[in-house]
């Protein structure tokens, strides 16, 4: 035929509507995904993302990346999913919206792919298939929560070497074949719950060939290897890292064994009906002795064989779709030990990769459906299709609202699921933090109500007791946080303040080393033994203590201020301003520093600088009985007359009394020498006459001293002054 004519035969071709076409479908799919996710958009972090991403040092620190890939000080093994994460923080840090919609570009990029490897199987309805997997509500707990990066990564390299795979088989090049292994390896680091791969390799080829031969098991081998390898170093991560000394589950093979079969009709169940989904579902209490609790895997069995019996018409289908869902999960059916079992024995996010298989079969029977019944009589197919598209992509956007902060999130799961200790323990949490102290009390005992091992529960609890002053309770919560986990660094030094609180300073001291040698470089606890060292009368070890937590944290002016105070214990004048001048210079609002310096100044003379440093302290505690008794005294007693100022040192002096301790001598002594200074001698001298009666019954000889030399002159209508050169005022020590 001429090139004329095989143009001319061209011409009259039948064209596809630009709809029909395959970028089109590719354009929709990806529209409908982020629309349906449109809240995400919105949401902030919920749950472990602090752990896991906003405060990981590991995601700050220069060298991450070196630590992710080469160290075990992450709590798994996935340094592709840490490396992208470290990237993002670089580009926009703590703000949620660039990782939120990285997860959903991924879980439509994943949709797209699926779709591409669907069709190469041949297999009817790819394109439904992929739609339902994009706006399926058990996905959003994968898509809509960063921490579950891992999940929305790892099913991108897992969906693109199942298709490199599928390509090599189909043009036989090795180049497929190892694009395939290497998006293989990509998906391991990112999350091993993938391993299962190789199984479903050989699957795909009794799919596509009616049996597993001998090239086949040799082309799975390198799967098998690196999955195997990485599978064991998750385990051991999993065990020593995310797990530790904790108990998980405690119960036997059997009963984990039923349990298996209960979480496999679980998540088909969830699949077919994404009604009432949790963020943390019941947790089942499986008796292995119990016959019928192998009902539901036994029915499983029964199906598989039904349909190996069948296996050359429809069973081989199900076969294949069923078989792909099982694989899949096997990870996540309760052989191994995962943290989050401890409190549910499901949960959405561990079936992102296996209900590809029900979907896709679900997919297929409806298509064929809608072959079979539009043959016989018109069938609006595509119309039920879209609508249960639109009731999916609905729920989608009704989840994902749910998603878009930590009290919403807490609330929805607790209203489903009120009898989890972790659910109103974590909404305990939210409730603290937001300053809601008697809910959060109420959401932490019902915690222990549900779980009374769950330490961190008991050691919250115990800390909101002490805020309240019911110091006895807040001790024994703590101790019983510690009968839970003896590793807990938290509840030591908590219990530590406590004791001190009641000021059984050598127990908190042993409980403060306690906490340190858990968490050597946690710089408050540091903080706190100093200062419990320091109410010990141990100078020497708590100005070592407060040395070692500015070496970890430089920054940190308490200490320097703590420091300062132990070294003029030591008579190291110098030293001790020097240290309050930093901590003022990291944090001026420190009220104790400020007073504490104006002190020093004083007594060395500095007295402009001693009374403006007096004023700094009022102005940031104005309802201090001490700092107000302390600048009240200057300006009352102070040798320089630019200085004094008598009606504001009565202002001053009298509302220390009204704060402060009534039998207190020294505040009523400053307030005698206030109102000799305002000329008011008659009340100067009775309040003088009030303080010498306390300060005689409580046998204060310098304060009684003091105040008799103050009452004589008093008497002679003259007020008292100190002296240029001593400057001792009768200043109080503050808590």
């Amino acid at each position: 035929m001429s090139s004329s004519s095989q143009r001319t035969a061209d011409s009259f071709a039948p064209r596809l509507a630009w709809w029909k076409h395959d970028w089109f479908f590719g354009l929709l799919l990806a529209g409908t995904t982020l629309l349906a996710y449109q809240p995400v958009w919105h949401a902030g972090f919920i749950w472990d993302d602090d752990a896991f991403l906003t405060n990981n040092p590991l995601i700050k620190a220069a060298d991450g990346l070196y630590r992710f890939w080469c160290t075990t000080e992450a709590p798994d093994y996935f340094p592709i999913t840490s490396t992208t994460l470290w990237l993002e923080w670089r580009l926009w840090g703590s703000n949620p919206l660039g990782y939120h919609l990285v997860n959903v570009f991924l879980h439509a990029a994943s949709a797209l792919v699926l779709w591409r490897v669907l069709a190469r199987l041949n297999i009817p309805g790819a394109r439904l298939a992929a739609t339902i997997f994009a706006l399926h509500p058990v996905n959003v707990e994968s898509v809509a929560w960063v921490t579950e990066r891992k999940n929305t990564l790892t099913m991108f390299f897992y969906a693109w070497a199942l298709l490199f795979y599928l390509r090599f088989e189909d043009f036989g090049r090795r180049r497929w074949y190892w694009l395939g292994a290497g998006a293989f390896a990509l998906a391991l680091l990112s999350k091993t719950a993938v391993a299962t791969l190789p199984l479903v390799l050989l699957m795909l080829a009794w799919w596509r060939r009616g049996r597993i031969g001998r090239q086949d098991v040799l082309r799975s081998i390198p799967f098998f290897v690196v999955a195997v390898l990485l599978g064991v170093i998750t385990v051991w991560f999993q065990y020593h890292r995310a797990i530790g000394p904790e108990v998980v589950r405690g119960d036997s093979f059997w009963a984990r064994l039923a349990g298996a079969g209960w979480a496999a009709w679980f998540y088909l169940y969830k699949t077919f009906w994404p009604l009432n989904l949790m963020f943390v579902y019941p947790r089942w209490r499986i008796d292995g002795a119990n016959v019928l609790a192998y009902v539901p895997g036994l029915l499983l069995v029964l199906v598989f064989l039904v349909c190996w019996v069948y296996r050359r018409g429809w069973g081989k289908s199900l076969l294949f779709g069923l078989g792909y869902f099982l694989v899949m999960l096997l990870p996540v059916l309760g052989f191994l030990d995962i943290y989050f079992m401890r409190f549910s024995l499901v949960t959405d996010h561990w079936q992102y990769f296996a209900f590809i298989g029900p979907i896709a079969l679900a997919a297929a029977g409806m298509t064929a459906a809608k072959r079979v019944c539009g043959a016989i009589m018109p069938f609006p197919g595509s119309i039920l299709c879209g609508v249960l598209l639109a009731l999916l992509g609905m729920l989608t956007w009704q989840r994902c609202c749910i998603f878009t902060d930590s009290t919403s999130l807490w609330r929805a799961t607790a209203s489903r699921n009120p009898g989890s200790s972790l659910v109103q323990y974590n909404l305990g949490c939210v409730l603290l933090e937001a300053g809601d102290l008697e809910e959060a009390t109420a959401r932490f005992q019902k915690a222990l109500q549900a779980d009374p091992g769950l330490a961190e529960a008991h050691n919250n609890l115990g800390s909101l007791l002490l805020q309240k002053g019911l110091t006895d309770q807040a001790i024994a919560h703590f101790q019983a946080a510690l009968e839970t986990r003896s590793a807990f660094p938290d509840a030591y030094s908590n219990l530590g303040g406590a004791l001190l609180q009641k000021g059984r300073a050598e127990e908190a001291v042993a409980q403060f080393q306690k906490a340190l040698e858990i968490a050597p470089n946690d710089a408050l606890t540091g903080y706190n033994l100093g200062s419990a060292l320091l109410k010990c009368g141990r100078v020497d070890e708590s100005i070592a203590q407060f040395q070692r937590v500015l070496e970890v944290r430089p920054d940190l002016p308490e200490a320097c201020s703590k420091l300062g105070m132990a070294l003029l214990r030591k008579g190291r004048e110098d030293d001790a301003i020097t240290c309050l001048r930093r901590a003022l210079e990291l944090n001026p609002s420190l009220a104790n520093a400020q007073s504490d310096l104006g002190n020093l100044l004083l007594q060395n003379g500095l007295i402009d600088e001693a009374v403006a440093h007096y004023e700094a302290a009022v102005a940031i505690q104005p309802a201090n009985a001490t700092f107000l008794n302390n600048l009240a005294w200057v300006l009352a007693t102070c040798p320089m007359p630019q200085v004094r100022n008598g009606p504001r040192a009565v202002e001053l002096a009298q509302q220390s009394e009204r704060l402060g301790s009534r039998g207190d001598p020294a505040i009523l002594g400053t307030l005698a020498a206030a109102y000799a200074e305002a000329g008011r001698f008659p009340e100067a001298l009775s309040t003088a006459q009030r303080a010498l009666a306390l300060a005689t019954a409580q046998t204060n000889s310098a304060q009684v001293n003091i105040l008799r030399s103050n009452i004589a002159l008093f008497s002679a209508n003259s007020p008292f002054h100190e002296r240029a050169q001593t400057n001792r005022s009768p200043t109080l020590d503050h808590p």
